[in-house]
């Protein structure tokens, strides 16, 4: 004899397995539409956060450019500013130009050729001087 309860359960197995099976033939089309929208949305905030990045980026590079440029401006007014102190504590100081240069002809340990002007400015050339270092060794 066939049991009643057995034959209600499979029964109920078989309705339960074909409403799952008719409900994902009803529902999985839009849950596919609803997938590929929340994929949609995922690469667009990654490519807005990929241009936010870029953006800052590139205003970095600017700041750091403008900061630069500062820098060279304040740098080169310097310089102007001790060259002008410079200039102005050597102009009329004939004497203290003289000491430096003895200071440095005296100082450098290397041989140093002078050459004096004459009456037309123009300095005697030691054309046929040749160096100690260049002349050829005598046997």
């Amino acid at each position: 004899m066939v049991n009643i309860g057995m034959v209600f359960s499979v029964l109920f197995i078989i309705i339960a397995c074909l409403g799952g099976v008719a409900s994902y033939l009803r529902w999985w089309p839009e849950y596919a539409v609803y997938q590929q929208r929340m994929t949609g949305e995922a690469e667009l905030a990654q490519a807005e956060y990929s241009k936010q990045v870029q953006v800052r980026d590139a205003q970095g590079k600017l700041d750091a450019a403008k900061l630069l440029a500062q820098v060279e401006v304040q740098r080169a007014e310097g310089v102007a500013k001790a060259n002008q102190i410079i200039g102005d504590s050597l102009r009329n100081n004939e004497a203290y130009l003289k000491y430096l240069w003895i200071t440095d002809v005296t100082g450098n340990k290397a041989p140093t050729v002078i050459y004096v002007p004459t009456e037309a400015n123009i300095p005697i050339l030691e054309a046929g001087r040749t160096p100690p270092a260049l002349a050829p060794k005598e046997k």
